[in-house]
């Protein structure tokens, strides 16, 4: 099913939106749609951007564009950014005609334990600043299509409820949050 259209994965650093975010990517290619991943590392590398809350929003808002864009022209874009406050999420989803978003709800201490790149650790001895979670907050989503604690899911279980949403929401089907 090749229609342009946004799932965009928020949610706190290690919680498993680049993992995720790859696994429904391949799933989408192996069904021959187009799609395009937007991971917020990977474009923090090549357009580097601050950390504030101004400097957050605008990060946001250019992938959130890049995507629409892209939706716009039939891809899926597949978008995997911490993507912290409300205002931002929803300015995005003003943007595209068809946006699934998806909170990857895992705990902050089971990211923290998984802390792959060590921010949480530098954070907490005060060596780094502005980390979502720890010293600048995060706003949950107030209607994600659907939220995923992926200590409580495989992620193939994840990648099949995400693509069920997605599906649904792409069809014109009832979306449902799911836990």
């Amino acid at each position: 099913m090749n229609v342009g259209s946004v799932i965009w994965l928020t949610g706190l650093s290690g919680a498993g939106k680049s993992t995720l975010a790859r696994a429904v990517q391949l799933e989408l290619n192996i069904k021959g749609c187009r799609t395009e991943l937007l991971d917020g590392d990977a474009i923090r590398a090549v357009f580097p951007c601050g950390f504030t809350r101004d400097e957050r929003d605008l990060h946001v808002k250019h992938v959130g564009f890049l995507a629409s864009r892209l939706a716009q022209h039939g891809v899926i874009a597949i978008c995997a950014l911490v993507s912290p406050y409300e205002a931002s999420r929803e300015w995005v989803r003003s943007l595209c005609g068809r946006f699934v978003e998806v909170y990857v709800s895992t705990p902050i201490h089971v990211c923290e334990q998984r802390d792959v790149k060590g921010l949480y650790a530098r954070a907490r001895r005060g060596e780094l600043r502005h980390l979502t979670g720890i010293d600048d907050p995060y706003e949950p989503p107030r209607r994600p299509a659907i939220a995923l604690d992926t200590t409580a899911i495989t992620v193939e279980a994840a990648r099949d409820a995400v693509l069920h949403v997605w599906s649904n929401a792409v069809s014109g089907a009832p979306t449902q949050t799911a836990g």
